[in-house]
C-alpha cells in the first residue's frame, strides 16, 4: 500500500516537475521526510539519485520540444557535478536537524529569488532554437559557466537540491535565455550534478534502493508528460509553477521541524 502511495504522490509531482523544468530534489525530500518519515540524509541521497533519472526523461522531452541548448547545459553541468560530488562531503557532517533547517532555508530563497527576477524583468526576446545562439564571447561565456557550476553543484551536493532556481537565474541574467529555455536548459544542467551528487551519497551509505525505484517510476513518468505542455503554457502559470514548487519543499520540512 506504502508502495503505491508513494507511487502515485511521485506521478502526479513529476507531472509538476518536468512542465515548471524542475529537478524536484528539495520537493522530493519534504514530501519523504513529512510524509513518509524517511531520514533526512537518506531522503537527501535517493532523491538526488531520482532527480538524476527525473531529468533524463525530462531533458529528452525538452529537447525535442526545442526548449533547450544542449551544449550549453552540458558544459555548465559538467562543473556542476564536480561541485555536487564534493558538497555531499559536507553534508555528511551535518546534523539532521541542522539539515532540516538548512535545506528549507535554501528552498525558500530559491522560490524568492525567482519571484523577485520574474516579477520585475521578463525576457521578450524569443532566440532561434540553434545551440549558442547567445553572442557571449568565448572567455566570458566559459568564466559564466565555471562560477555557475560549481556554485550550483556545490549547493545541489550538500543541501539534496537541485538549485534549479539559481540555475534558471544565472541562464536568464548572465547568459541571457529566454524563458522557455532557461526553463529547459535548467534539466539538461541538473543531469550531470544529479548522477555525481549520487554517487557521493551512495558511497556514505545514504541511498535506498528500493525506495529510489519507487519514486522513478512515477516521476519519471509524470516528468516526460509534464514537459509536453511547457512551450504551450501561459506565461504566468509557468512562472507560478517555477516559484511554488521550491517553496512547497520547503514548508514541507518546515513542517517536519
Amino acid at each position: 500500500m506504502v508502495v503505491l502511495d508513494i507511487f502515485a504522490v511521485m506521478l502526479l509531482m513529476g507531472l509538476v516537475l518536468g512542465f515548471a523544468g524542475t529537478g524536484g530534489s528539495g520537493f522530493i525530500i519534504g514530501i519523504l521526510v513529512a510524509g513518509f518519515a524517511i531520514p533526512v540524509h537518506t531522503a537527501l541521497g535517493t532523491s538526488i539519485a531520482a532527480m538524476a533519472f527525473t531529468t533524463l526523461s525530462g531533458s529528452i522531452s525538452h529537447i525535442k520540444e526545442g526548449n533547450a541548448r544542449l551544449r550549453s547545459g552540458l558544459i555548465i553541468g559538467a562543473f556542476g557535478a564536480g561541485g555536487a560530488y564534493a558538497g555531499t562531503f559536507l553534508a555528511r557532517l551535518v546534523a539532521e536537524e541542522q539539515l532540516l533547517w538548512l535545506t528549507s532555508g535554501m528552498l525558500l530563497l530559491s522560490g524568492l529569488l525567482i519571484w523577485l527576477r520574474t516579477s520585475s524583468v521578463f525576457p521578450k526576446k524569443e532566440f532561434p532554437l540553434e545551440e549558442e545562439t547567445v553572442t557571449l564571447a568565448k572567455l566570458r561565456f566559459w568564466c559564466l559557466a565555471i562560477v555557475t557550476g560549481l556554485v550550483t553543484g556545490s549547493l545541489s551536493g550538500i543541501f539534496g537540491i537541485g538549485s534549479t532556481p539559481f540555475i534558471q537565474l544565472a541562464l536568464l541574467v548572465l547568459f541571457g535565455f529566454p524563458l522557455r529555455q532557461a526553463v529547459g536548459t535548467t534539466m539538461v544542467v541538473i543531469l550531470p550534478i544529479a548522477v555525481f551528487g549520487s554517487i557521493g551519497f551512495f558511497q556514505a551509505g545514504y541511498l535506498d534502493f528500493t525506495l529510489l525505484i519507487q519514486v522513478v517510476a512515477g516521476t519519471m513518468i509524470g516528468s516526460y508528460i509534464g514537459a509536453k505542455f511547457t512551450r504551450r503554457a501561459p506565461r504566468l502559470l509557468l512562472r507560478s509553477a517555477m516559484i511554488m514548487t521550491p517553496i512547497a519543499g520547503a514548508l514541507l520540512l518546515l513542517v517536519k521541524l
